[in-house]
């Protein structure tokens, strides 16, 4: 139903009506012409009859919103585009806008005042109207206006509300920005709305006779009445006849004037001279949001070239000269504004942030004027910034990576190659759609025919006037690498990755794929190799993470005891004669200066842009290069290209195995840890583990703490897990990109190798580069690699064989042995082709060697030795495929026509039959594979079974040290390495005659008594001089050392500091002697911080425990009642061991076949089942004879070059364990070993086993004894542990202490025994329970002087009983057996001077042990 009627008109004052209105209702309905009026107001003529509710009031409540794209709804806005309208359209003044009147001469006033105001309206219709709130602006800025005769220019004006507007935009956090920061409806307007003002079309459009196509409206904001703008109004009175308007006038030279004035001015000029002359607030803003302007510049510059059709003009006429002073300006001051910022001595973090946006922005703009501009205008504007920086910026780090920022986005340009003059005739250059002059004249300038080869390789002057982009990258690049300052780290990454990407993009580009343009573009990057020379010693050390196994630094395996690398270099005798009289790793301009060491991420980038070059740059040109190379760069290229193995080494899918290894380590380190919270976390146990976590050897690296959990991005299990996160397809391709990369790299390595040993060939350098050679190949070959790459190595192999044998033979005999292992390790390869490769290496190695020294006893020898270190080391070795490849040589050997009528053949078969008894140990080896015992005993009867072989013993030392190492048996890795040395030793000291060497192993004793066993090596067994002995790398002075310094690190991870300084005390007087005082500084730092650990330690190290371990069942065979004595970790308890060894013995007997013995008494043989193996396990103690005592005084000296080791049982008469104190009975077990521990293994056979019982009385006497001597050790414990005193005092006074001391004296103090043999024992209990009351009442006062106010009570507790307990005492304490102290013997007069009295303690001592016996 109708209630009434009532309106609201829409618009009012030209704008709409919204928000709230409360209307009036009239009941009938409303007369004609009634929306002309406000229903508020009485309608006029209306009839009186019109009936409204309650008399015309506002009843009827109603909000109104306008959803419009014509009407703003803001009066700012509507003002804007009225004035703007007014000034365009046929509007007769004075004019009405939004209600107010407005003259011609007030047009300028209002419109700048609106200009003004226009920042501050309503955000929401500024948004909405954005595009022509723009272009109107544009429009205004380019076009003058002829307001009351007078010409007005807004172009300052509307510049400057068009970065009041975008700083608006900018600062609102509801409009959304993209990645760069930069506002979105900004970016979208400049990229797809904006063009460049039609200032002619809107002059004309309403001129009479003028085209109705030309009068094209962009925008209409308003409906409203045709109007003339003032200026075409006038315009068009100059153009029209006055007497006539139908006919046209006749110009003179005030309509000439006028249309000068009115000449519209061009927007990039006037835009570009707007900035310049900007200033306060709003030139911040500019420069704030410089991207916006840089764009619009860029964009109208674009724009103008089309539309004058000047693309196809020359460069340099494009743009006028004062636009070009403009640009120059604007790239002065944004690079002045940048050095303000960064020169603040505190900028906040956003500054700096706003610093390398206004960078990268500048960066952009430039990168475009290079396809617009005359391209050495551009080239001056970035000389210029560049000079700017480094003049007003004192960091280098930062002025280095803002310059770097800023190259790199230049040189992502597409004619980035064409820029850089690469091309030797412009002929040959890809055609540019923008062809520069300066370009185009100057490209053969880039000509190398008159430059020197080695020249190229550098970065000259003239390589950077020719070459500017890429010479100012490159410049950056060694002044980052150059460079040691905070931060610099990644400022070098940003450097190189710069130049990766680069010759990526250059990889990718559809344009270079043919070979000689890139041959080309390698030759403009052949500096770079330079650089990457220089930075050698920067480089991450991934050999070093090659001897972790290729470990993440995190959750690394134990470092390998004997890692070669650093051997050799400690040994002074490296695998290659790369280091031998060189001083490339430390020239004289690098020697004293510190460098920041690269990244692996960062050094692996650098790596591939070195290889890339040196693929695909000229070969010949190479070739040449290397020719002319000093030994010294040489040198350095070598090292690289070793460096190059071992980054791109394929790891053959191990990061999928990684997540699990790391979970068996954490198991392995659960005892330690449990020790460390034992011990307070401190120990050489703890600081083992810490070192076994930290990167060992590679002292460049910053190491970071594993302890804060906060860093996960460092874990491994992060990188577990996002690998998890992977497809098994997407896996299998990376694993697929990285064996080709690692193929490609390695091919690529090969190639510069054959060019160098093709360019050494013919020079008086050869031998010296040829050790290079070789260790780069060597290498190589001990790295995973393909197939395709093996078949290609082993054939440039032969080669150097076939070429340079006499000097391999006879100069590189430790590169020989090398070559031998290498090879010999890819003849057990499981491929056929990889085998038969390998073979005809090996034949030709032996036959080269025999040709060139007539025997080859040193070959036989070295492959005998890599045989056998193979067989103790590598994991992958297989037997039956090395014994194919014997055959294959054997069959080489018979069929060789050439040297059959020689010893050759017969020498071959011998030393295969050699090599064929080696291989019968290693299939007991594998038997044993899992019990590290077993093991460790076989390889040592092995390398007992070459004490003759001196080479070959101390090749299975070195294989043993491998082993216990991998167990983090870090003391008897170490043994096995002083075992070395006295080996070594003994060699010496029959070679030559020097009072600072050791002479022979009798100089280790101090270290271990064991090592006498290698004085078996004599001048009867062996002699030195003949060919093939003792030939290894180590029987010198530095492989002395270089074994002696290992064991001393492996010592000191295991805790044993006060060994260190006995290892040390031979290794000192050979360093003095060489006068080596770099590296006297280094041992005696080690030995302080030794001898500073064990006084900071001291007693809280924890060494091994040890057990009995007794085999019986004929199912042992060769152990069958044997005895050992076991050596187990610290803490390690008798469940565990037990545990360990059942479960063993268990797979290998079946589970119900294997019993543990729990008790310690003698075993039964009779009493044992035939069919089931018996384990007998006991804690045993080290044992020490009373005068042993006197000499082991430390922690460490009771615990080390132990022999004897006892354990008690305790028994009764009539057959049990346990009884009353009468009948309790102690029977105690004295063990001898054949060795000392530490040994070089964990077990060692028992040799010898004493007895002996203690009587009841004599084991109450023991008891009281330890007892008194745990009160002595609490109340004397400096500083004091109020925990520990009380708990040893309680236990000693305590009154519910059951067989406590009262018990004890009751029962054998309480009378004097009848038989007089006990009467010692008696009075010696006496003084022991004297003894102990003393040191009760020591302890109860040292408790009263420590406790707090809160145990008053419990010490006066502790003082009742110790006085309860004293007083129970007293009457057997005092009471004394007489016939006690009736003399022993009797003393005549006339002998009494000559008499030497023997003491009361010994003779008691000697009647005691009789009586016991």
């Amino acid at each position: 139903a109708v209630l009434g009627y009532s309106w609201l008109p829409i618009l009012a004052n030209e704008g709409l009506q919204t928000g709230h209105f409360n209307l009036p209702v009239a009941l009938e309905k409303l007369p004609n012409k009634y929306s002309m009026y406000s229903p508020e107001k009485i309608l006029p003529q209306s009839p009186s009859s019109v009936k409204w509710i309650e008399s015309h009031k506002g009843v009827f409540d109603i909000d109104v919103q306008a959803v419009s794209s014509v009407h703003t709804q803001d009066k700012t806005l509507e003002k804007f585009f009225a004035l703007c309208y007014a000034l365009e359209g046929r509007v007769t003044f004075p004019c009405r806008i939004l209600g107010d009147k407005i003259s011609e001469s007030s047009v300028e006033h209002q419109l700048k005042l609106t200009l003004v105001c226009l920042s501050s309206a309503s955000l929401e219709p500024l948004v909405l109207f954005l595009h022509p709130v723009l272009d109107k602006h544009f429009q205004l800025i380019v076009q003058p206006m002829l307001i009351a005769g007078q010409t007005v220019s807004f172009s300052q004006d509307a510049f400057e509300s068009v970065v009041s507007i975008v700083t608006s935009l900018h600062n609102s956090a509801d409009l959304c920005k993209d990645q760069h920061g930069r506002n979105c409806l900004l970016a979208s307007y400049v990229y797809y709305v904006f063009r460049l003002p039609d200032t002619k079309r809107e002059m004309l459009k309403s001129a009479p006779g003028a085209n109705p196509a030309c009068s094209e409206i962009r925008y209409n904001t308003m409906g409203r009445s045709s109007a003339v703008s003032v200026g075409s109004k006038l315009l068009q009175s100059r153009v029209l006849s006055t007497s006539n308007p139908n006919i046209a006038g006749t110009p003179t030279a005030d309509d000439e004037e006028i249309k000068t004035i009115l000449t519209p001015k061009l927007f990039h000029e006037e835009l570009a001279l707007q900035m310049v002359v900007s200033s306060g607030v709003g030139r911040e803003n500019v420069f704030k949001y410089a991207w916006f302007f840089f764009e619009l510049l860029v964009k109208s510059m674009t724009q103008f070239l089309c539309q004058v059709d000047k693309h196809e003009v020359s460069r340099r006429t494009r743009f006028s000269d004062r636009f070009k002073d403009d640009i120059t300006t604007i790239v002065s001051v944004v690079t002045a504004e940048i050095c303000s910022i960064l020169h603040k001595q505190q900028k906040l973090a956003t500054e700096a942030e706003h610093a390398e946006k206004i960078n990268i922005n500048l960066a952009f703009f430039l990168y475009d004027l290079l396809s617009l501009m005359d391209r050495g205008f551009v080239f001056n504007l970035i000389r210029n910034y560049c000079n700017q920086l480094s003049i007003k910026l004192n960091s280098m780090s930062t002025l280095i990576s803002m310059r770097l920022e800023f190259l790199r986005i230049l040189c992502s340009h597409e004619h980035y190659l064409n820029l850089n003059l690469f091309f030797m005739s412009a002929a040959s250059a890809p055609t540019s759609p923008c062809p520069s002059i300066s370009s185009q004249n100057s490209s053969s300038c880039s000509s190398f025919q008159d430059q020197k080869i080695l020249n190229m390789f550098d970065m000259s002057v003239e390589y950077r006037q020719q070459h500017f982009l890429t010479g100012l990258l490159f410049t950056e690049l060694a002044a980052a690498l150059d460079t040691e300052e905070e931060g610099i780290a990644r400022v070098q990454k940003k450097a190189i990755s710069a130049i990766h990407n680069l010759l990526c993009s250059h990889d990718l580009d559809a344009r270079f794929t043919k070979p000689e343009v890139k041959t080309k573009i390698a030759a403009l990057y052949l500096p770079l190799v330079g650089i990457i020379l220089d930075a050698v010693p920067q480089l991450y050390d991934f050999t070093v993470a090659d001897a972790r196994g290729g470990k993440g630094r995190d959750d690394q395996e134990p470092t390998s005891p004997i890692n070669h690398s650093i051997a050799m270099a400690i040994a002074g005798n490296p695998l290659s004669s790369l280091q031998k009289n060189s001083t490339l790793t430390t020239p004289s301009s690098l020697a004293n200066k510190s460098y920041s060491v690269l990244s692996a991420e960062t050094s692996r980038n650098l790596l591939i842009c070195f290889l890339w070059i040196l693929k695909n740059a000229d070969q010949s040109l190479i070739q040449k290069w290397v020719l002319e190379l000093p030994y010294g760069l040489l040198n350095r290229v070598l090292e690289l290209l070793y460096l190059c193995v071992s980054c791109f080494e394929y790891k053959d899918k191990q990061y999928s195995d990684k997540m699990p290894s790391q979970v068996l380590q954490k198991s392995r380190d659960v005892k330690a840890r449990l020790e460390e919270a034992y011990r307070g976390g401190a120990g050489a146990r703890g600081d083992m583990i810490k070192r076994s976590r930290a990167p060992a050897g590679n002292e460049r690296l910053s190491v970071v703490s594993d302890n804060l959990r906060w860093r996960k991005e460092q874990t491994q299990w992060r990188q577990a897990n996002e690998r998890a996160d992977k497809s098994k397809a997407d896996l299998d391709q990376e694993a697929l990109i990285s064996g080709n990369l690692a193929t490609e790299a390695n091919l690529i390595i090969l190639d510069l190798l054959e060019i160098i040993s093709q360019g050494i060939s013919i020079t008086d350098s050869k031998e010296n580069a040829l050790g290079g050679i070789l260790k780069v190949l060597l290498h190589s070959l001990a790295c995973n690699q393909s197939t395709t790459y093996l078949t290609h190595c082993f054939s440039t192999l032969r080669a150097l064989l076939a070429k340079f044998g006499d000097l391999i033979f006879e100069e590189e005999a430790e590169q020989c042995a090398d070559l031998c292992q290498r090879v010999l390790h890819h003849c057990s390869n499981s491929l056929s082709s990889i085998r038969s490769q390998g073979c005809a290496t090996l034949y030709l190695i032996m036959r080269y060697s025999f040709s060139s020294i007539s025997s080859f006893a040193r070959v036989k020898m070295q492959v005998t030795m890599s045989l056998a270190s193979l067989v103790g080391r590598s994991p992958d070795f297989n037997e039956e495929y090395l014994r194919r490849s014997l055959r294959t040589i054997l069959a080489y050997a018979e069929e060789d026509e050439d040297m059959k009528q020689t010893a050759f053949p017969n020498q071959v078969v011998g030393l295969l039959r050699n090599l064929n008894s080696i291989l019968s140990d290693t299939v007991k080896m594998r038997e044993f594979q899992e019990d590290p015992e077993m093991l460790m005993d076989l390889m040592y009867r092995i390398a007992k079974g070459y004490q003759s072989s001196p080479d070959l013993r101390l090749t299975w030392l070195q294989n043993m040290a491998e082993k216990h190492g991998k167990r983090q048996c870090f003391t008897e890795a170490a043994m096995c390495l002083v075992h070395a040395a006295a080996l070594v030793a003994e060699y010496l000291s029959m070679l030559e005659d020097h009072s600072y060497l050791p002479v022979g192993s009798v100089n280790f004793q101090n270290i271990s008594s064991n090592v006498l066993e290698e004085s078996a090596t004599s001048d009867d067994i062996l002699s030195p001089d003949e060919d093939g002995i003792c030939s290894g790398r180590y029987f010198t002075e530095s492989g002395l050392v270089g074994l002696l310094e290992q064991a001393a690190d492996l010592f000191s991870r295991a805790g044993q500091h006060e060994i260190v300084n006995e290892v040390y005390k031979i290794v000192l007087p050979i360093l003095e002697a060489h006068r080596d005082f770099r590296k006297l500084s280094l041992t005696h730092d080690k030995l302080k911080s030794a001898f500073e650990s064990i006084t900071q330690k001291g007693h809280k190290r924890m060494f091994g425990t040890y057990f009995r371990v007794g085999f019986y069942g004929s199912k042992f065979g060769d152990l069958n009642k044997q005895e050992f004595i076991y050596k187990e970790p610290t803490i390690t308890k008798l469940p565990e061991i037990s545990h360990r060894l059942e479960a063993f013995y268990g797979q290998c007997f079946g589970e119900n076949a294997v019993v543990v013995i729990k008790d310690s008494i003698p075993v039964d043989e009779r009493k044992l089942d035939p069919n089931k193996a018996y384990i007998q396990i006991t804690f045993v103690e080290p044992y020490f004879d009373e005068y042993e005592k006197k000499d082991r005084v430390t922690h460490f000296e009771k615990n080390y070059n132990l022999r004897r080791f006892m354990y008690t049982t305790p028994f009764t008469l009539d057959g049990r364990p346990r009884g009353d104190l009468r009948e309790q009975y102690k029977r105690k077990t004295i063990l001898t070993t054949i060795h000392a521990f530490p040994y070089i293994k964990t077990r060692i056979n028992v040799i010898q086993k004493e007895e002996f019982t203690l009587t009841p009385i004599e084991v109450a006497i023991e008891d009281m004894q330890k007892k008194t001597l745990e009160l002595a050790v609490a109340t004397s414990q400096e500083p004091p542990d109020v925990k520990m005193l009380q708990m040893v005092l309680q236990g000693s006074v305590g009154a519910t202490v059951n067989q406590g001391p009262l018990e004890v004296a009751q029962v054998f103090l309480a009378e004097i025994p009848e038989d007089p043999k006990l009467f010692r024992h008696h009075n010696k209990l006496r003084l022991c329970f004297k003894e102990f009351i003393m040191r009760c009442g020591e302890a109860v006062e040292k408790n009263k002087r420590l406790i707090a106010s809160d145990q008053k009570e419990y010490h006066q507790e502790l003082k009742k009983n110790y006085g309860k307990l004293k007083e129970n005492l007293r009457p057997m304490i005092e009471r004394k057996i007489p016939d006690l102290y009736k003399p022993v013997i009797k003393i005549r007069s006339e002998t009494r001077g000559s008499f030497h009295r023997s003491s009361f303690r010994k003779c008691e001592t000697q009647t005691s042990v009789s009586q016991s016996s």
